[in-house]
Formats: structure tokens, C-alpha cells, sequence
């Protein structure tokens, strides 16, 4: 804790980088004067070359931290230091003297940040709940907070709780008695691409090398995160070969599978192809120390696990084993490590979702990814996930009007560039789209569940030097030997095996067990027989009792799971709905 008159900051510390010096709340102290004061969460890859600066420039270190070298850096540039950071970072500069508060966010958005404004200040952290446990903030969600809750497209700013704000990626707030002013300093921009095919692959390729290896600077155990697709398996091919550079090697890296999924894998709408065979010939051909993290189905239905998990989120998004797998995965692997690298964000820098190469969910006037699962790329559901729910419910907070009214003002941002063909321009927005409304999701999603097992996951793929390039890359070139990801591919081929290389995309994996899906029948049947459970009043009894008794398991488990998560989240956090 560190506090003032007018200010307290607190800070909860995982520690990676000078473990001894980098202790927070950090000051700066000049003559007896604390001059500048942070709380800081995450990491700036470049904090030895700035260092390097300011130390020319007359500062001195009292620390080998990246914090201190934040404070510095503000002192020497101002807010102008933004543009000179490059990586993950989510924090707040008091400066006791001018009694001014600046909070700054990360250009991608990797790392959260929240405030709210009171009647005399702002209250400010990196969740929800840390907010949420202060008396002037109540958990009040009307109908905008629902709908946006529901909507599957992450409003930048937007926070669900009311009057709860996000600071949107790229912006800083700054925060004086007289009110509070945010900036934005970076977004994405639209530049005529002037390099050909091979310089640009060999571009991506530099970009890849020179963020892994700043990626790979810790003073804790590190590994990569490897599920056997094109993504993390060029993540892990890559920081082997930096580490062998380095003389310390080998890589370690980790896979989530579950019992029996591979001897029993069932090829579906999403999965073509099982992980594990994949992960095993990448950990092969890199010599990785590779270690299968396997799960189970009571770990996924065990209720304190899934507690763990809602806590972690703040908000019931309903994923269930998806959230709960990623959970358990990172808390084994926080056991043996404590950073990761991730190949999190490449879809979407680098178009690699089957519907970004759909022509009807192109021209789709909506978000794409929710054209994609109306047309059933979601699999063998028919139903919606909010199915459950009562229509006059869905009618008032009114989803599908919320979801047109942010998609138009999300393509109202979209950056423009003169001459570009019918298509080019509209796939520029399709990549636009991903970049700030659907990797928000993911991003989120992985932050909060590795930081609760206090493990820190990196995703170099959201290098702004390399998302701002590969935006301004042809459509036509990003797909040109008739592919996904076809820069990413050609970048890293010569340090793939051509199994690993040639694999069509797979998502994040879903348990395929029976007896999960009948897990959650049972557990629906419950609460709907609970008649003080608070989701109740919220539900079509009839399609909840109809679904319990006739639904499939494939058709009930979207649909389950974002009930049962609503009923925890309305218990634990004791929410207020206002609509």
C-alpha cells in the first residue's frame, strides 16, 4: 500500500522481473519528495533499451525493474512516453505535487483496467470485484449492461456493471480535481502496403524473431503454451530456437487434454483433427520438455473449480468447460512455471477463423464471428445459448438491436484507405473488427484466468508493430497460396514439421465426453427444482423443463452452462438487475 492525502494505491505482485527490487507501489523520491508514485501489471519488453536512454539522458536506477524504468520514462517524456512502450501494461502515475492521477492501458488491450468516477474521484484496478469491494460501487447491471453481457461482442469501455468503465486499449486517463480526460494515443491506421510477397513474409518473419526473443526476458521459470496448432507451434518453434541461441534450452511447453479425447476424438464442425498428436510431433521436433496437462469430467463439473473460474471472470459468460479447462490448465501449470508464451490473437491478426473465408458471412451486415454461428459453424446446436431465458426478458434488453447498433459504430471507426477494391476494403473491416471487438473476448478470458493461478501468459502475436504491418497487408497476399494465415505460414515453415504446418485451424478444445453433457442435465434439473434459485425468475421454465426432460446433449450444453454460470454469478456477487 502506499498512501496520501489524496490518493492510496495498493498493488498484489507477481513477481518476474527483478524479484527482489521490483516491490510496488513504486516510488520515485528526489530530496526527500516523493515526485511520482505507480502500481503497475505487466511487462515492457523494451525496459533495458529505454534504461539505456534515460540513463544517458542523467537518470539514475536504483532497480533492474521495468516499473522503475516506467516512472522514469513519464518524468523524462510526460504522457508522451506512451509511444515509446512496447508491451503488455496496464497502470496508474500519481504525482503527489500536482495532485493528478494518470491511468494508461496497453494498445491492444492485453492487460485490463477499470475505473469508475465518484463524486470526488475515481476508484481504479485491474477487476471488477477489486472495485466492486469499495462502498460507492454496487453491482447494478440494467439492461444496456445485460445486453452487452449477452451480445458476444466486447464493447471497448464498456464494463457491464453501471457506471463501471474499461479503459479502452490504447488510451490513457487523466484523472484532476477539476474531472477526468481520456486520450487516445495509438490505434490502428491504413497505409498503402509497398512491400512485394517474399519481402513481406520475410518482414513477418524479423517481426517474429525480434518479439519472441524480447518476449522471453524473465528472471522466473518460463514456457509456451502448445495445443499442436499453426499458432502456438510456430510460438514454441520459435523460443526453442531463440533459447538454443541463448545456450538454455530446451523450451518446456504444455498441452489440456482430456481423458480419452484423443483415443475417442470425434471429428465435428469446429475439430477436424485431436491436439494431442500434433502437440506430440511440434514437442518432437523442437525437443521441447513437453508435459500433457489431462482433465477430467469431474474436475470440470467440480463446483469449487467453477466457482474459482466465475470469480476470476467477474461475469457469467457461460463457457464452461472452455473456461474451466483453461483455468485448470494454467493453475497446473503455475505449479512448475510462472510465465507463458501464447499463440492467442494470430486469427485475428492474420485471418485464420474458416469464416473470415466464408463469402455469406463476408456480406453479412453484422459481427462476423456471430453470422458464422448462425449458419451453424457452433456445431451440431440448434439452439441459441440464451435460449433458456424468458422472451419478454430477451425482448426488453433486446440483443440483436444491441449487437447492429455496436457493430455500426465499430465499422464507423474502421480507418480507410483510398483506391482499395470492394473486397479489399471489406475485408480490411472484417480484420478490423477482430482486432478490436473479438480479441478483446479472448484476451480478456486468458488474462483473468492465468493472473487468478498466478501464472503471466504472453501473446507475442499482439506486438503492435506486428498487428499495425500485417493490417495493411493485402487480403489478396494474407491468402495467397489459397489458405488461412498464409503469411504466418510461409514465415515459419522452415522451423515446422509438415504435419504441424499443413494442419487445418482447430480450436481451443471441448471435452467430448457423454457424461459431461449429462452432468449438466443433472445440475439444470436441479436448480430449475430449487425454487429460490435467483437465475429462476430470469428463465422460460416451460423450454428450461422441456430441454431437461428431451434435449440432446449437444442442444442443452451451450444453453446449460450459461444458466448455471448466471445462477452463481447472481448468488456470489449479489447483483442488482435494473430493467
Amino acid at each position: 500500500m502506499w498512501v496520501d492525502a489524496n490518493a492510496a494505491l495498493g498493488h498484489r505482485r507477481l513477481a518476474v522481473i527483478d524479484i527482489e527490487g521490483g516491490v510496488q507501489p513504486m516510488a520515485v523520491v528526489r530530496e526527500g519528495r516523493t515526485v511520482l508514485v505507480t502500481t503497475y501489471s505487466g511487462e515492457i519488453y523494451n525496459y533495458r533499451e529505454l534504461r539505456s536512454e534515460l540513463q544517458a539522458l542523467g537518470h539514475t536506477f536504483v532497480t533492474g525493474s521495468d516499473t522503475e524504468v516506467a516512472l522514469h520514462a513519464y518524468l523524462q517524456w510526460g504522457e508522451e512516453f506512451t509511444a515509446r512502450l512496447n508491451g503488455m501494461y496496464a497502470f496508474a502515475l500519481w504525482d503527489p505535487e500536482q495532485r493528478e492521477l494518470l491511468l494508461v492501458r496497453d494498445r491492444m488491450g492485453i492487460k485490463p483496467l477499470y475505473y469508475y468516477e465518484t463524486a470526488d474521484g475515481v476508484v481504479f484496478g485491474s477487476e471488477p470485484k477489486a472495485l466492486l469491494a469499495h462502498p460507492e460501487v454496487e453491482a447494478v447491471v440494467d439492461a444496456e449492461g445485460m445486453a452487452e453481457l449477452m451480445a458476444f461482442a466486447k464493447t471497448p469501455g464498456h464494463a457491464v456493471y453501471r457506471g463501471m468503465r474499461e479503459l479502452r486499449p490504447g488510451h490513457t486517463l487523466r484523472v484532476r480535481s477539476t474531472g477526468a480526460t481520456e486520450r487516445r494515443y495509438w490505434s490502428l491506421e491504413a497505409h498503402e502496403h509497398q512491400d512485394d510477397l517474399d519481402t513481406t513474409v520475410t518482414h513477418v518473419r524479423e517481426l517474429l524473431d525480434d518479439i519472441v526473443d524480447r518476449q522471453l526476458i524473465s528472471d522466473v521459470p518460463l514456457c509456451t503454451l502448445l495445443s499442436g496448432g499453426l499458432d502456438s507451434s510456430v510460438i514454441t518453434a520459435l523460443s526453442a530456437k531463440a533459447l538454443a541461441a541463448q545456450g538454455s534450452g530446451p523450451v518446456r511447453s504444455f498441452s489440456v487434454d482430456f481423458v480419452g479425447q484423443t483415443e475417442n476424438f470425434k471429428a465435428d464442425h469446429l475439430r477436424a483433427t485431436p491436439d494431442g498428436p500434433y502437440a506430440h510431433a511440434l514437442a518432437e521436433h523442437v525437443a521441447s520438455d513437453h508435459r500433457d496437462i489431462v482433465l477430467d469430467t469431474r474436475q470440470l463439473m467440480d463446483r469449487a473449480n467453477r466457482d474459482a473460474v466465475l470469480v476470476a471472470r467477474d461475469l457469467p459468460y457461460g463457457l464452461g468447460d472452455g473456461d474451466t479447462s483453461l483455468y485448470l490448465l494454467f493453475r497446473a501449470i503455475r505449479e512448475q512455471t510462472t510465465v507463458a508464451l501464447s499463440g492467442e490473437s494470430a486469427d485475428e491478426v492474420f485471418g485464420g477463423y474458416s469464416w473470415f473465408h466464408d463469402p455469406a458471412v463476408v456480406r453479412a451486415e453484422t459481427f462476423p464471428w456471430l453470422a458464422a454461428i448462425r449458419r451453424g459453424f457452433a456445431g451440431d446446436s440448434a439452439t441459441e445459448p440464451e435460449s433458456l431465458f424468458d422472451p419478454g426478458l430477451l425482448a426488453k434488453i433486446d440483443i440483436n438491436g444491441y449487437q447492429q447498433a455496436r457493430y455500426h459504430e465499430a465499422l464507423a471507426e474502421v480507418p480507410r484507405l483510398p483506391g482499395e477494391s470492394d473486397h479489399e476494403r471489406r475485408m480490411r473491416e472484417i480484420c478490423y473488427l477482430h482486432l478490436t471487438r473479438f480479441v478483446q473476448f479472448l484476451l480478456d478470458r486468458k488474462d483473468r484466468a492465468s493472473m487468478a493461478t498466478g501464472l503471466e501468459v504472453r501473446v507475442p502475436f499482439c506486438d503492435h508493430r506486428l498487428v499495425q504491418y500485417v493490417f495493411n497487408t493485402p487480403w489478396s497476399m494474407k491468402t495467397f497460396d489459397g489458405r488461412e494465415k498464409s503469411l504466418l505460414r510461409a514465415a515459419a515453415r522452415d522451423v515446422l514439421p509438415e504435419v504441424v504446418a499443413n494442419r487445418v485451424k482447430s480450436p481451443y478444445p471441448s471435452t467430448q465426453d457423454p457424461t459431461y453433457m449429462e452432468a449438466l442435465r443433472g445440475e439444470l434439473r436441479q436448480l430449475l427444482a430449487d425454487r429460490d434459485a435467483p437465475v429462476r425468475p430470469l428463465l422460460d421454465l416451460a423450454a428450461a423443463g422441456a430441454a431437461v426432460d428431451n434435449a440432446s446433449g449437444a442442444d442443452l450444453r451451450g444453453s446449460t452452462e450459461l444458466v448455471l454460470a448466471f445462477d452463481s454469478w447472481l448468488r456470489r456477487y449479489q447483483v442488482t438487475l435494473d430493467f
